[in-house]
């Protein structure tokens, strides 16, 4: 049975919190695995907790949760499930970005929040696939534009309320405007293509979004940013996207080292090499967790679009999903053979952090991100 929060969260009950919701889905984990179908339990208990709402200001009916919380709760609940973390962490950045629109007074934030915590709406993102350069187009109307295209790694698609989605106005190319927008998926033209069949984090059902000739109203443009430039409200996004993700891959690795800690601490005279990885494990991850919560605290929990902001939380990001690989691998071989069946905890951990470099910034572009910074500020 999961806890409601009705008041102002500490650390430790949403941790709790998170666990519990946690249990839950760590129960229908591996038939969701397996048949790559959606998280749909945990996410019943989201909606019974309002765990979904904990990033929403407590004047708008939320829990008021803090970024750093936001990371402490997904962290704890991917030790349980890495589909169900990720799945909500897709939702959760959304409010957290949300948040910072509100207390600049923008009304459609208000009103976006309100219907998370009161309707327990989904908001669901698209742009992994293409990011700064979207394919979707975007077309004039009268009161509006109408979207056309088609959106891939659409996470928690299912469950998803509202769309927040990017289109090109005009020809592709430098001189083109990207608008960002936010569609209800029940808009006439919206459509699910079932698509999501991967390596790893099949549970959330990140199928394709199909936007045919989506009336858009002009007020539900949310921003606007020239083609090919990570500014704007895209900025904006991958910045509060980045300790959220992150701390989901840092706990699947967490997960994936208790669970070779058990399995080690079953055994009557573990091999000295097996215990000194566990160190190493436990190492990794305090000091991949230190430089998240860190960078946090260094950006701050209300930041704006800022490009020094972004590259701090992309470094911490590209850290966490770093570790995460390396510490999710030296689990499997402190387990041995048992962690190679197909359907083990550590099996499944195993292929779920691999989705963890290929969010943007993808570690490589991080580098390059923060490259290029470092040799503008020595070049003055």
């Amino acid at each position: 049975m999961t806890t409601t929060l009705t008041s102002t969260p500490t650390d430790e009950s949403l941790i709790a919190l998170a666990a519990d919701i946690g249990r839950i889905a760590a129960a229908a984990e591996a038939g969701h695995d397996r048949d790559a179908t959606f998280v749909s339990e945990a996410y019943a208990a989201m909606t019974d907790t309002a765990y979904r709402a904990m990033a929403v200001p407590t004047e708008l009916g939320g829990m008021g949760a803090s970024l750093r919380q936001v990371v402490l709760a997904e962290h704890e609940l991917a030790r349980w499930s890495g589909a169900a973390a990720l799945s909500a962490a897709m939702h959760l950045y959304m409010t957290v970005m949300q948040r910072w629109r509100y207390g600049r007074g923008l009304a459609d934030a208000e009103a976006a929040l309100r219907k998370v915590a009161a309707d327990g709406i989904v908001l669901a993102t698209s742009g992994g696939n293409d990011w700064v350069c979207p394919t979707t187009t975007a077309v004039p109307v009268e009161g509006g534009f109408r979207l056309t295209g088609r959106k891939s790694f659409v996470s928690q698609a299912p469950a998803a309320t509202v769309l927040s989605t990017s289109a090109t106005l005009g020809e592709p190319g430098p001189d083109a405007e990207v608008l960002h927008a936010s569609v209800p998926m029940s808009s006439p033209g919206v459509t699910i293509v079932e698509t999501w069949d991967t390596l790893g984090m099949r549970g959330t059902a990140s199928h394709d979004v199909v936007l045919d000739d989506v009336f858009v109203p002009t007020e539900k443009i949310t921003g606007r940013r020239p083609y090919g430039v990570l500014s704007g409200p895209l900025l904006l996004a991958a910045q509060y996207f980045a300790p959220v993700v992150a701390a989901v891959y840092l706990g699947v690795a967490q997960g994936a080292r208790d669970e070779a800690a058990r399995m080690l601490a079953a055994k009557p005279d573990p091999a000295p090499s097996a215990v000194r990885l566990l160190g190493e494990m436990t190492a990794r991850l305090r000091v991949a967790r230190w430089a998240l919560l860190a960078a946090i605290e260094e950006t701050g929990e209300h930041f704006g679009p800022d490009q020094q902001v972004l590259e701090t939380l992309m470094t911490a990001k590209r850290h966490a999903v770093l570790e995460a690989v390396a510490v999710t691998d030296l689990a499997l071989q402190v387990a041995g053979g048992p962690a190679f069946a197909r359907g083990s905890k550590l099996e499944r951990a195993y292929r779920d952090v691999r989705g963890g470099p290929f969010h943007p910034l993808t570690p490589e572009a991080t580098l390059e991100t923060v490259g290029a910074a470092a040799l503008a500020a020595a070049r003055g």
